[in-house]
């Protein structure tokens, strides 16, 4: 076989599940055709093929065969961010229906349906089929229902039974006993229910729109010394790109120069716009506010993790949950059911309009709408939150789950470590008096609280700060910023070593300066003095580091990671959500795992490598536990990938992250958690309920009509019916938005 090519199709005119099936079996029968995915609110088939034995236009033509829109500028792979807009198939008639012509629509079909209900009990209809020519009737029913009549002939010639074949089915049973009228009404009703079914599914589409739409289409690009407009996806990494006020960021970047007000929420979720500078990261959809800003580009187009959060978003309807697979399935049995039944009422009762009844209340495609339509507008609207849902069976696992795992680092913790305490023990090491301990008030992110101040001993911090001025560890950095927050100014070491697992060792100042954890201070000044170290808060769980001057230990440093200030609240909320267990998972020692599980009230397990994460979560697999693994993505990919659903902190910006879980939050923020739960959960119940509803009536419809109490012409103003209360209830996830 050649080497297979992937084609991306846009496709226009699909409205429930069963369109989607059909244009799949389209494809599917061409010579070629390796694999076939079909999204319907991407509205678009993905494609592998073999390009020696089919043709893009060999495809295009067999899904217009099939009735629907087919373009033929299908990509290999989108330079823009949710595609091109050149790569739009023409759209349906109704595609873009408002919510005041949705309101009329449904004015329009109260009024009919009260004429119909009405007239249909006066007698009406058989006066205006008694005075009217047959054939004018006739004429009437085939301009009605041409479009509906195409299709159906078309799947009928494929060998293929779709919803409306029963129905016209009704529509022929109806005009041979001369009912021409009642014909007609159910044409109309077909053809309102078309509209319907489009509405429906275009307003599950709205979300995920919504956010393509905040896509920036072109970049401010420097090149050859000169700035110069061009589609985004034209700009190369490497490449600075120029952001100006009141524009949105068109690529992932690294700030080169310049200061921004920057809102982040079609990324993050994040209401509050963030200040940006030299050095920071911003992504591409993200708006500048207040200042300007000179990007170099990092992530491109489909590459940025805008494009990544969208192209998820729709393919995760590839993701379905088992309620939707059941749905789907049953679709399938439905209309052969309804079929038999139709066929048993004719033996039975030789009744004609009873016969047509049947067949023209039947209402396959509310089946169909009941799950997607729920899914669809959750994850389209969870986007926008900055939660990342990637397929509806995820949203349904959540509903289920009762075990919640959480890694430390970067998940309930900030991830960076801060300087809490600076001990000087010189006073210790003349004359055994005692030390002078200089605490530092923890800062909560985003405030303002200024912190503790040093006393005397801010010399510690200058010697440490010194010495680790170009160490890139995370406690260097740790120290770093506490001088600055404490006013001391290190200055340049004329020497720097850096001592992996160890600390580092630098010239300051003419002085042999020391800085590192037990191990290397031995080495420096003999392990009885270490030993004579007064107790420090670091005994508490938290980190140490000795600084050592010309030999001598002149100080002690305690640094801790801060715990996310939201998190043990969003913990207890989560419990109020019927999590029966929750418990946190950390490769830190003993000491600071009890620390910090005895502040977040839940139990733990401390000295965890990966496998013994991945372990665990099997073993609550095992007693038939749905677990939740939380984590940052990156280290704790396996136990993300092992959970039933991995749900990955902070992952804006993370290849890793993204990819690894099912679920991701793409802010630091907990308080995203329990929103993700309830949602989870109020999709699911309502997705029950749309499915109980549709049984029920298809139930009460289908009996009514085989006995004769519902005519055809009312069957066929039911069974429209459905589609706007699966509509309605579907709608309660929108409004969430």
């Amino acid at each position: 076989m050649n080497d297979l090519k992937t084609l991306v199709v846009p496709i226009a005119g699909m409205d429930c599940a069963e369109c989607t099936q059909h244009v799949r079996r389209a494809i599917a029968a061409l010579p070629g055709i390796v694999s076939v995915e079909v999204l319907l609110a991407a509205e678009r088939a993905t494609v592998q093929l073999d390009p020696a034995q089919v043709s893009l236009d060999a495809i295009v033509k067999a899904v217009t065969d099939a009735g629907y829109a087919a373009s033929g500028a299908a990509a290999t792979a989108a330079d823009q961010i949710g595609g091109s807009p050149n790569q739009q198939p023409a759209r349906p008639p109704l595609a873009g229906l408002s919510r005041q012509v949705g309101l009329l629509l449904g004015l329009l079909f109260a009024a009919v349906l009260f004429v119909v209900v009405f007239g249909e009990w006066l007698g009406l209809f058989e006066r205006i089929t008694a005075r009217a020519p047959w054939p004018l009737g006739l004429a009437i029913v085939i301009a009605g229902g041409y479009p509906v009549f195409r299709k159906v002939a078309r799947a009928t010639l494929r060998g293929q039974i779709i919803s409306h074949t029963l129905m016209t089915l009704g529509v022929v049973a109806a005009l041979a006993v001369g009912e021409w009228a009642t014909a007609a009404v159910v044409v109309f009703f077909m053809r309102v229910g078309d509209y319907v079914e489009r509405f429906t599914a275009e307003r599950a589409r709205r979300a995920v729109r919504d956010l393509t739409a905040l896509a920036p289409q072109t970049a401010r690009i420097e090149r050859a010394g000169r700035e110069v407009t061009l589609p985004v996806g034209q700009a190369r990494v490497g490449e600075v790109v120029i952001v100006r006020p009141g524009e949105r960021i068109p690529v992932d970047g690294e700030v080169v120069s310049g200061q921004a007000t920057v809102d982040q929420a079609a990324i993050t979720g994040e209401a509050m716009p963030v200040e940006v500078g030299p050095g920071a990261h911003v992504y591409a959809a993200s708006f500048a506010r207040l200042g300007s800003l000179r990007v170099a580009a990092t992530h491109i187009g489909a590459d940025s993790t805008f494009g990544r959060v969208v192209r998820l978003v729709e393919e995760a309807e590839a993701n379905r949950a088992s309620v939707q697979l059941i749905a789907d399935r049953f679709s399938t049995w439905y209309l052969p059911i309804v079929a038999g039944i139709a066929g048993l009422t004719f033996l039975l009762r030789r009744d004609p309009l009873a016969t047509a009844a049947v067949l023209v209340v039947a209402c396959s495609c509310s089946f169909a709408l009941a799950t997607p339509i729920a899914m669809l507008a959750s994850i389209g609207a969870g986007a926008r939150r900055g939660l990342l849902i990637k397929g509806g069976r995820h949203l349904e696992t959540l509903a289920r789950a009762d075990i919640l795992l959480i890694d430390k680092t970067g998940t309930v913790t900030l991830g960076k470590p801060r300087v809490t305490e600076v001990l000087d023990v010189r006073p210790l090491a003349a004359t055994g008096a005692g030390t002078s301990a200089m605490k530092i008030a923890p800062q909560v992110p985003g405030t303002s609280e200024a912190p503790g101040t040093f006393g005397g001993s801010s010399d510690i911090l200058y010697w440490a700060a010194s010495a680790e001025r170009y160490s890139e560890h995370p406690l260097a950095e740790a120290i770093r910023v506490a001088a600055h927050e404490q006013g001391v100014q290190p200055t340049e070491p004329e020497a720097f070593e850096a001592l992996p697992g160890l600390g580092v060792r630098a010239r300051v100042g003419g002085a042999a300066v020391a800085v590192g954890n037990r191990r290397l201070i031995e080495t420096e000044v003999g392990p009885w003095k270490v030993g004579a170290e007064p107790p420090t808060a670091a005994a508490n769980g938290e980190m140490r580091l000795y600084v050592v001057v010309n030999n001598e230990l002149v100080g002690v440093i305690a640094a801790a990671d801060a715990l996310r200030p939201e998190a043990p609240a969003a913990l207890a909320e989560l419990r109020g959500l019927g999590i029966r267990r929750i418990e946190l998972l950390t490769g830190d020692n003993e000491t600071t795992a009890q620390l910090l599980a005895g502040q977040l009230g839940i139990p733990y397990r401390a000295n965890l490598l990966p496998e013994d994460k991945i372990r665990i979560v099997q073993e609550y697999q095992t007693q038939g536990c749905v677990v939740v693994m939380v984590g940052d993505g990156v280290n704790d990919a396996p136990a993300l990938a092992q959970a039933d659903v991995g749900l990955a902190m902070a992952a804006a910006g993370s290849d890793v992250a993204i990819e690894a879980a099912h679920v991701a939050l793409l802010r630091d923020d907990w308080r995203l958690a329990p929103e993700l739960f309830r949602i989870a959960r109020r999709t699911l119940r309502i997705v029950r309920i749309n499915l109980a509803f549709t049984a029920a009536y298809n139930i009460v419809g289908l009996t009514l009509a085989a006995l004769g109490i519902l005519p055809p012409i009312l069957a066929a103003a039911a069974q429209s019916l459905p589609d706007l209360g699966i509509l309605g209830n579907s709608s309660r996830l929108l409004r969430h938005d």
